[in-house]
């Protein structure tokens, strides 16, 4: 059945995702709605159905008719028949792409029901199907995204969801329903242990005005994270948060538990307990709940109270491991060890099951870091137990009474007073769990599943549907499809619309005729209208409503396709009269959607596939390039910079010598004179071998690592460097012959037999010791280090910390560590972990000696590899800490250059180049970026740049503002080059044109503020991006704050309050993009 009314039609033709949250079909005020909604999606599914069929049937009549002309070799075939054959099948597939586009529509509006309807497998299955025949533009529908990023998220697949919301707010960040996007991705980061990326969000979702859908409102953070602040700093912030969400949605009962866990954490008992009541009352059946009664109780000295609470924690959810480890620790506490053993063993089988679950789940589910350990702990005492109730004797009259009755005589015990009120009315929504778990030894029956568990089949997704599932559907549905179409038929003649008569039979045509009468109207999204759910369905929220309604001037357009076209019309041919001629065209009622500075209509930055060829064990392990200078003719010559610009990484041997560098301008006693008292950033890591990384416990090799940051003064690491050598020199005195007989660090790391595995973990677990490596010295003052910066100048151009060949040098300020020197100081096992240098540009380093260091490092074509490896291991490839393990490298195919820096040798990283690095000897290194001239490294820059916005990491190197610099000092002769700085200032030109037409629109008057000499490129206060040219100021703390247009829009959707300054006059900006032509010269121009 089919909607029978235009007003019908129109309300299904504009629900898509974004009605998530705002639109609530259960209330029985939306019954008539969601009855609609149920009706459309039986017709979709049956319209689907169809599509599949007469596609494959049409398809193989053709084809066949093809084939059978042919199949005949002893006479010639017809020429005219087979022509007319193949011009049908031809045209068939012409017509098809019609068909295919609202086939393509139909998938994506069942997705969209299906989200509205709670349906997320169902949604998740279709929305999955529209990308695989969407791949091409998926990015376009930020619908699309949006409904499979949520379908994800409630099936608790956080990889995919992550990864939908970051495209969202990358190519929108002013989506309607941005609010909601960040506080999810808050919680979802959160959830994965990346803290500070996840406050970023979840700050920028309190800018907004408006109120989210999502009402839960967490300060929880705050209150264990460590990294967040100082103890009593955040334990406060914690409170103040949590009693906003409170305030916010009184009936949460989440906040209410998290609020009493914090209270309980600053050990103000009385509140705890009435936050845990409060929330017992607001959320029927939550076992945190109950369990964090239980461990207050426990902890007020009152176990029977702590018991009980226990006791309703497990009843409510038996899988529930937290609340069985308490109860097991409780009972141990009274000497009840049998009860106690009982408890740990069903602690630990649900660990494990939980384990299995998630091991099994396609998108590997990060589980809590600590919940090896935790089960490791579980088992040890299991066995301890074991042991001493194999010990104990037997049970007899005149044995001490049982401070607490047994877990089985509990389980039936009626409950406190206490207790008791908010408990019965629980009790009579959940069926009675049965007997208790069983004691070991015993045979398990199964038990009801408790109420408000989420089973285990629910968090796996339904993917795809099978060909016989899809014939199976057509079959039960022939008979109502018919009856579908005569309704379709009465529909159409009612409103004598495409002059179909009533009474008409059911053919072919009619049938097609209705199909696209119904791709029309209700899978395509009406563009003429604005998203205002309040003015066409019953909301449940009346803020969103009131917002939604109201605000009009902040909720997103759809995209119409004459828009998309003109998108796809500009081009860098275009001058810059042409290019605001074109501007003016687009609608300046919405903001700008998304500035980026590659190629118009591409998609969304994401690390690409590694090189499919397969490498042999001696590919997997490359020579690394290097070359040896004798002479400063050689340092200077063109083929050397040619030659580091080849490869990945090399090794440049002798140059100190050859150009007679004084090294020991760099070296510790130097520094100490010269500037004792200046800052150095301290790390303090765990010793290692180089091709080793173990875990906290040292019982398995992992990535994750971990280094602890703090300052001190040059002249404090220097006397520890020295005491560190003078230490090893003492403990190479005390060794003696039974020292040399224990396995070295070279000996073991190449071992993979057991015996050696175990023995290597016992010497680490005995020898394992604290370094502290000194990092990010800064040498940018030229007044403490003149002489330092003047010895570099020896260098050759290309390698120079400041040279006009070097992009880093037209920035026009400072960027710390980039076009700066830095300086490391280190002692044996000091590690620089893996990483690819900001924004892709390439680097020097220097090592200054006495020691050596040792280095690892992928061609930039194989990032993407290790990037997949770093979240297989639950590490983020841009915000965490991570040491590849070799082996895992080699399984991917992913080759690996090995080499070591001798003192006085220099080591060129160039652009993407993945590496990791730890010294060997006592040593100092000096390092900076360069950026050569080169479209290879202009393109990765830029591509970097991009990825960086997608994933909320600040981009050091502001990209657009060291174009626009380019622009004006350089002429550029290699083409390729030419055009893709030419193509950012394209597109970020026309975001200025076009942000200021929809500011004038706004009515908000725009001042120019100017730009003085050196001044620092300006990133947005919130979300730290570039802001080029249009800054958008509010006092914020007596500060003024640069915002860009997405963030000032949050917090003003009017720009009311906000102040607009302009940069560069707009006449300046049109002569640099006129000016900026390809620079033609006789000779060949150099690309790389």
């Amino acid at each position: 059945m089919i909607p029978k009314s235009f007003e019908e039609i129109s309300i299904i033709r504009d629900l898509d995702s974004r009605y998530f949250g705002c639109l609530d079909l259960s209330d029985p005020k939306n019954l008539e709605i969601k009855s609609v909604v149920q009706k459309t999606v039986t017709t979709i599914q049956d319209d689907i159905a169809f599509y599949i069929s007469k596609n494959m049937i049409v398809t193989h009549e053709l084809t066949s008719k093809v084939f059978d002309n042919n199949s005949t070799g002893n006479t010639p075939p017809d020429d005219k028949k087979l022509h007319d054959v193949e011009n049908k099948v031809i045209g068939f597939f012409e017509e098809e792409t019609l068909a295919k586009n609202q086939f393509k529509n139909a998938l994506c509006k069942l997705g969209h029901l299906h989200l509205l309807l709670g349906e997320y497998s169902e949604a998740l299955s279709a929305y999955q199907k529209y990308l695989r025949f969407n791949r091409n533009n998926y990015w376009k529908n930020h619908e699309f995204i949006y409904g499979i990023g949520i379908a994800y998220f409630k099936l608790r697949c956080f990889k995919w969801a992550i990864k939908s919301f970051q495209e969202l707010l990358y190519l929108n960040p002013n989506f309607t329903c941005a609010n909601d996007v960040h506080l999810r991705l808050g919680f979802m980061l959160k959830h994965c242990g990346e803290y500070h990326i996840a406050l970023k969000h979840l700050q920028l979702a309190l800018l907004y005005t408006y109120p989210s859908t999502f009402s839960e409102l967490h300060g929880w953070m705050y209150h264990c994270v460590e990294c967040l602040g100082e103890k009593k700093e955040r334990e406060s912030c914690a409170l103040t948060f949590l009693q906003k969400s409170i305030d916010a949605d009184p009936k949460s009962g989440q906040s209410l538990y998290l609020l009493g866990r914090c209270y309980a954490g600053i050990n103000k008992v009385h509140d705890a307990f009435l936050a845990y009541r409060n929330s017992v009352e607001k959320s029927e059946g939550n076992a945190d709940t109950w369990c964090s009664i239980g461990v207050l109780y426990q902890q007020q000295n009152q176990p029977t109270d702590a018991l009980q609470a226990y006791i309703c924690a497990v009843q409510l959810d038996k899988d529930h491991k937290e609340a069985w480890t308490n109860l097991g620790i409780l009972y141990e506490s009274c000497g009840q060890l049998r009860d106690a053993y009982a408890c740990y063993l069903n602690a630990t089988k649900q660990a494990s099951c939980q384990k299995a679950t998630i091991l099994r789940s396609e998108d590997n589910i990060s589980m809590n870091k600590d919940a090896i350990g935790f089960s490791k702990g579980l088992s040890q005492r299991i066995k301890f137990l074991e042991i001493q109730l194999g010990q104990a004797p037997l049970p007899s009259i005149t044995s001490k009474r049982r401070q607490l009755c047994s877990i089985e005589e509990a389980w039936n015990l009626p409950i406190s007073l206490e207790m008791n009120s908010r408990q019965q009315q629980t009790a009579q929504m959940l069926p009675r769990q049965g007997p208790p778990p069983p004691y070991p030894h015993r045979e398990i029956s199964e038990s009801p599943t408790p109420a408000k568990r989420v089973k285990d089949d629910a968090l796996n997704p339904i993917y795809n549907r099978s060909e016989q599932d899809c014939q199976d559907t057509i079959q039960q549905n022939k008979t109502q499809y018919i009856q579908f179409n005569q309704n379709i038929i009465t529909t159409l003649s009612t409103h004598n619309l495409d002059n179909v008569q009533e009474g008409r039979l059911i053919s072919e045509q009619s049938i097609l005729d209705s199909y696209e009468y119904i791709s029309n109207d209700l899978y395509t999204k009406n563009t003429n209208c604005k998203f205002e759910p309040g003015t066409i369905l019953s909301i449940n929220n009346d803020e969103t409503s009131r917002h939604l309604n109201e605000d009009s001037e902040y909720t997103e357009f759809n995209v119409s396709a004459s828009i998309s076209d003109l998108s796809q019309s500009f081009k860098i041919q275009m001058d810059s009269k042409q290019l605001l001629s074109a501007v003016k065209l687009l609608t300046i009622e919405d903001p700008p959607i998304n500035c980026t500075v590659l190629q118009v209509n591409t998609p969304p930055p994401t690390p690409p596939d590694c090189p499919p060829q397969k490498l042999s064990r001696d590919q997997l392990l490359p020579p690394t390039p290097s070359v040896h200078l004798e002479n400063k003719k050689n340092a200077f010559s063109p083929q050397l910079q040619e030659f580091c610009l080849k490869h990945p990484i090399a090794v440049v041997r002798g140059l100190a010598g050859a150009l007679k560098l004084d090294l020991g301008l760099f070296s510790t006693k130097t520094l100490v004179e010269a500037n004792p008292d200046h800052s150095v950033e301290v790390r303090t890591q765990v010793h290692q071998s180089p091709d080793e990384n173990w875990d906290t416990s040292q019982a398995k090799r992992v990535w994750a690592c971990i280094s602890h940051r703090s300052h001190t003064t040059i002249a404090k690491y220097a006397q520890y460097q020295a005491s560190s050598f003078q230490d090893s020199l003492k403990d190479e005195n005390d060794k003696g012959y039974a020292g040399s007989q224990i396995m070295s660090d070279s000996d073991s790391k190449d071992s993979v037999s057991n015996s050696n595995i175990t023995l290597k973990r016992k010497k680490h677990k005995s020898s394992s010791k604290m370094l502290r490596f000194g990092t990010n010295v800064d040498l940018s003052d030229e007044r403490k280090w003149k002489p330092q910066l003047s010895e570099l100048q020896k260098l050759p151009a290309f390698a120079r910390v400041i040279s006009a060949a070097n992009m880093l040098s037209h920035v026009g300020h400072v960027i710390l560590g980039m076009n700066t020197v830095q300086l490391y100081m280190k002692v044996p096992g000091s590690r620089t972990p893996g990483h690819q240098e900001n924004n892709n540009f390439c680097s020097i380093n220097i090592n200054i000696g006495p020691g050596d260091c040792e280095w690892f490092a992928v061609p930039d074509a194989y990032w993407g590899g290790i990037h997949n490896l770093c979240e297989k291991n639950n590490i983020s490839y841009l915000h965490g800490s991570w040491w590849p393990v070799l082996e895992d490298l080699y399984k991917e195919n992913i080759p690996v250059y090995r080499f070591i820096q001798k003192p006085g040798d220099l080591v060129w990283v160039n652009a993407g180049c993945v590496h990791w690095v730890q010294s060997v000897g006592w040593c100092n290194n000096i390092a900076w970026n360069v950026g050569p001239l080169t479209a290879r490294q202009y393109s990765l820059a830029i591509e970097r740049y991009e990825w960086n916005k997608l994933q909320a990491f600040k981009s050091i190197v502001p990209m657009v503002h060291l174009s626009w610099n380019l622009a004006r000092n350089i002429k550029v002769s290699d083409k390729k080059l030419f055009e893709l700085i030419k193509m950012c200032l394209l597109q970020t030109l026309k975001n200025i044109l076009h942000t200021q037409e929809y500011v004038k629109f706004k009515g908000v008057e725009i001042r120019f503020n100017g730009r003085g000499k050196n001044d620092a490129s300006h990133y947005c206060g919130q979300c730290e991006v570039e802001v080029f040219n249009v800054l958008f100021i509010k006092e914020q703390e007596k500060r003024h704050v640069v915002h860009c247009l997405s963030c000032a829009l949050k917090l003003s959707p009017s720009l009311q309050g906000i102040v607009c300054l302009e940069e560069y006059r707009l006449s300046e900006l049109q002569h640099v993009y006129d000016s900026f032509t390809l620079y033609r010269t006789q000779g060949l121009a150099y690309t790389q």
